[in-house]
């Protein structure tokens, strides 16, 4: 069993719709959706829910009006401006930090677990999709992710299915930590924008760091030929292999209204182009970790 994780600098460049022509390309797998923040992996690929369960994730301090005298040892502490002059305690502002519990003479301040956000368990044609959706506003993004990954594994191992395949979040931050750790392969999935460019080149830095092989794939490629040409030569500086690119599309856009994969949809120049960064994935982890059978 072996995890790609498909990632980003940044959001918008077309990372989930990759991330859904490989699930739907793929014989056998499990798809992960670890963008919890804004998951909508679910919007392109046909699914049934079969399970759905509470996500619970940090704990939140509440005053106790009846045994809180008022003192204002909690407000003078607080760092983060949670606690009103009346001593309620915002939830949005609170980070969880507890020092008002600890410190609190009169225990006047709970500390109870929070339920964040929701998770699911899909069926699709090609096989499991685990899922999420965070709260509002709420935390732990990463654990919620860590724990998204440890269900798909579980799932995996019991079914017996080679791949999992996880649509990680944007930027180099705690989620995309969460998502890439001990991951077999990454893909990068940028585009030839300046933007695009230093984007690439932080997260690959990150993989370095986590030592996961690193392939990339360059989205609307066509629109700017230097760049892309500047991103090819990074790529190959660096140990980056080239997965290929995949020329602007209006069927890309077309078929996310259509609520379908790509590759489902169309048959036009970037969903022939997305099945050969698909073989050339395919072939690049095979040749390095003999997997993708």
């Amino acid at each position: 069993m072996k995890e790609l994780t498909i990632i980003s600098g940044k959001g918008g460049t077309g990372k989930t719709s990759v991330t859904a022509s490989f699930a739907t390309l793929a014989p056998n797998r499990v798809v992960v959706d670890a963008d919890v923040d804004a998951a909508n992996l679910y919007l392109t690929l046909a699914h049934k829910t079969i399970h759905s369960e509470n996500f619970i994730g940090g704990s939140l301090a509440e005053i106790d009006p009846a045994l809180c005298t008022q003192c204002g040892d909690c407000l003078e502490r607080c760092q983060f401006g949670a606690i009103s002059e009346d001593f309620v305690i915002d939830p949005i502002a609170c980070e969880g930090c507890k020092v008002c519990v600890h410190f609190c003479p009169e225990d006047a301040i709970s500390f109870e677990r929070q339920v964040c956000g929701e998770k699911f368990l899909s069926e699709t044609d090609n096989g499991p999709m685990v899922h999420a959706r965070l709260g509002i506003a709420q935390e732990n993004s990463g654990l919620l992710v860590s724990a998204l990954r440890q269900q798909a594994r579980e799932i995996a191992k019991k079914k017996g299915i080679p791949l999992i395949i996880l649509d990680g979040p944007p930027g180099i931050g705690c989620p995309v930590i969460a998502s890439i750790t001990n991951s077999d392969a990454l893909l990068i999935v940028t585009e030839p924008s300046m933007s695009g460019m230093h984007d690439m080149e932080r997260v690959k830095s990150l993989a370095d760091q986590m030592r996961v092989p690193t392939y990339l794939c360059i989205n609307k490629s066509d629109l700017n030929q230097e760049k892309t040409d500047a991103m090819k030569a990074f790529a190959l500086e660096h140990n980056i292999k080239f997965a290929g690119e995949i020329p602007f599309d209006r069927e890309v856009t077309a078929s996310m209204n259509a609520n379908k994969s790509l590759v489902e949809f169309s048959q036009g120049p970037a969903a022939q182009a997305m099945k050969k960064v698909w073989q050339n994935v395919s072939k690049y982890v095979n040749e390095t970790m003999d997997v993708l059978k």
